[in-house]
């Protein structure tokens, strides 16, 4: 597909409001996140910021740079439409849901970028005002690298069914969008699998809560609630 490498000079006007509702000031990473959204979508011929769920992407680091991707494409956490893979790097990957799961479009800045802005903006008297100014201006081929990859996951497993929900065999807690792991012929959540951010410290409560009845449950609530 051909790419446009015009100009562009009024980026920042059509997102402004919407950034400033998430940010007291606009920064070059939220505008590196806004112009790869909008390649992503001439690239994958899919009409951005999008009112349903039909772009799916990959952020690698979070801050002002998911941002201007959530706003350029209209994903978000809550539409279960963007993922945050922690790598560190200021890059995405879009999938178009429509078509092969498994098939992604990740997209970075050139490792140049902030010496071309620099060089596009000498008059500037700092190089974060360059570089919020030239990023609106320089060409998508010129800020930008892109490549197809091939995703070590379907992104339709990720986004599971609607209204699958289980219970944990070990902590008794539910989980959601077919995320339970088997282990040893127990379903268990990612926590009691093994697998979790975190160490709980109340160990002896979470398994005799686990272990309650949901009578004793239901009968332990009666008795907080106060009498008429």
């Amino acid at each position: 597909m051909q790419v446009t490498t015009r100009i562009e000079m009024f980026l920042l006007d059509r997102y402004r409001a919407r950034l400033l509702q998430l940010h007291d000031h606009i920064c070059p990473r939220q505008i590196l996140g806004l112009r790869m959204g909008e390649l992503a979508g001439r690239l994958l011929g899919v009409s951005l910021p999008q009112s349903d769920k039909r772009l799916f992407v990959f952020v690698e680091a979070d801050g002002c740079f998911a941002d201007g991707v959530m706003v350029a494409t209209g994903c978000s956490l809550g539409h279960r439409t963007l993922r945050l893979v922690d790598q560190g790097k200021v890059a995405a990957t879009f999938v178009d849901t429509r078509g092969d799961p498994y098939s992604g479009l990740r997209i970075w800045p050139r490792p140049t970028v902030r010496q071309q802005a620099r060089a596009l903006c000498p008059d500037l008297n700092s190089r974060w005002r360059a570089q919020l100014e030239a990023y609106q201006r320089m060409p998508d081929d010129a800020l930008l690298a892109w490549a197809r990859v091939r995703l070590q996951v379907s992104v339709k497993a990720l986004i599971s069914r609607p209204g699958v929900r289980v219970t944990c065999d070990r902590c008794g807690e539910e989980i959601i969008n077919e995320r339970e792991r088997w282990v040893n012929g127990a379903r268990l959540c990612a926590h009691c699998a093994g697998d979790s951010y975190f160490v709980a410290l109340d160990a002896d409560s979470i398994a005799q809560r686990a272990g309650a009845s949901v009578a004793q449950y239901v009968g332990a609530l009666r008795d907080e609630v106060p009498a008429d």
